[in-house]
């Protein structure tokens, strides 16, 4: 499936909220647009609701009150299952629910479809040459017969990452995909991330991270959530700025961009 022309809204959150049963709001009012060719990066303190978003963009859960629109179709109007074939998910949620003794090559392949195993589908010659070719170019090649149990974390993100991008899927949502990869497996992932935006079909991207190192250089906006609200949102240059950050986590941050477009933080506490 194409990407979405660029401009073109890819998320639309509407004054979107999430309530939980005992009344406790974890998220919200959210307004905000995505649009098509952007690779935003969702940054805030434990807690401030970045796992709640994205399940929203993930079509994963309706908002209690407000609008949410995903790739064109609106939540509560739509029929999820096919609008969440429509979405790749890259983090470790998606990588516990495939079996483990599945080979590099049979998740990318998974991506074809959307499935979970991949004894659940048939995949042709041409199918299978393109994920190999996936394979190869995200430096995972060695991996086409290795089970998943038996590959490290940051190669399992980069399975995952060559599995939704077999799938052709014009939404790409990064669930912390850097948490437990060491510093090599780091680095590898973001360059796969790099390479991923130069394609001319990429897929519009929003990445939850924990910190700054983790974020490509590709990254066009950003977002920071504190306790389930946005407290800034704009591009990436304006957002991963001293101030906005400080006052998001509660601490003094410096922060250098790199001549590559890489960001790199430290802090200073307050205490």
């Amino acid at each position: 499936m194409p990407a979405m022309s660029s401009g073109v809204a890819v998320l639309e959150f509407g004054a979107a909220t999430v309530d939980l049963a005992d009344g406790r709001r974890i998220l919200g009012p959210v307004s905000l647009a995505v649009n098509a060719g952007e690779h935003w990066a969702l940054l805030g303190p434990n807690g401030s609701g970045k796992t709640t978003l994205l399940s929203l963009a993930g079509a994963e859960r309706h908002p209690s009150s407000g609008t949410v629109g995903v790739l064109g179709s609106r939540l509560g109007h739509a029929d999820l299952r096919e609008l969440r074939a429509r979405i790749g998910t890259v983090g470790h949620r998606v990588a516990d629910r495939l079996p483990p003794a599945a080979t590099g090559l049979e998740v990318v392949l998974t991506g074809v479809r959307g499935l979970l195993a991949p004894w659940w589908g048939s995949f042709s010659a041409a199918e299978t040459a393109q994920a190999r070719a996936l394979l190869e170019s995200l430096g995972c090649g060695h991996l086409v017969d290795q089970p998943l149990a038996r590959c490290s974390q940051g190669e399992r993100q980069r399975i995952l990452l060559g599995r939704s991008l077999l799938g052709g899927h014009p939404l790409l949502l990064l669930d912390e995909p850097a948490v437990g990869v060491d510093l090599p497996g780091r680095e590898a992932l973001v360059a796969a991330l790099d390479r991923l935006a130069a394609l001319p079909d990429a897929p519009t991207t929003v990445h939850v991270a924990h910190t700054l190192e983790e974020l490509p250089a590709s990254t066009t906006h950003a977002m920071l959530l504190c306790e389930g609200e946005i407290l800034a949102s704009g591009t990436a240059g304006e957002v991963l700025a001293p101030e906005p950050l400080s006052a998001a986590f509660g601490i003094d941050f410096s922060v250098e961009r790199r001549d590559d477009g890489r960001y790199f933080a430290w802090a200073r506490p307050r205490w």
